[in-house]
């Protein structure tokens, strides 16, 4: 039976640690902070230190896969070094989660909200 994109976050959510975004401030620069967005949301503005690795291509960032010119992030190479996610609301971000958690990623968590309910806290964001 076809699943909707808003069951598949659902179902990502129950599966995943989401953090508040003050509680996700109190943790920051430790976490590799990833932004799952695309370039143009990112460039809008993000969290300040974020790497911007969009949902699309990540797992083959992350693999440094041949597709994505054999790069990756060096701080991903450690897949025990935690890692925090964000997109604009949590969607991408939960599945993204996921993707990384069975990538064998050991501590990966997701802002609650993303980047909307960071930016409404009133926390740091950077912008060009």
């Amino acid at each position: 039976m076809p699943v909707t994109a808003s069951q598949l976050v659902a179902a990502a959510r129950s599966s995943i640690r989401e953090i508040a975004p003050a509680d996700a401030a109190k943790v920051l620069p430790g976490p590799v902070l990833i932004d799952v967005r695309e370039p143009g949301e990112f460039q809008d503005g993000h969290l300040p230190g974020a790497i911007n690795l969009p949902r699309g291509v990540l797992e083959f960032q992350v693999e440094a896969h041949p597709a994505m010119a054999c790069t990756t992030t060096p701080a991903l190479a450690d897949r025990d070094r935690p890692v925090l996610l964000y997109c604009r609301s949590g969607g991408r971000a939960a599945l993204a989660a996921c993707s990384l958690a069975a990538m064998g990623f050991s501590d990966v968590r997701s802002i609650a909200g993303g980047f909307q309910a960071w930016a409404e806290a009133g926390l740091p964001v950077t912008r060009p």
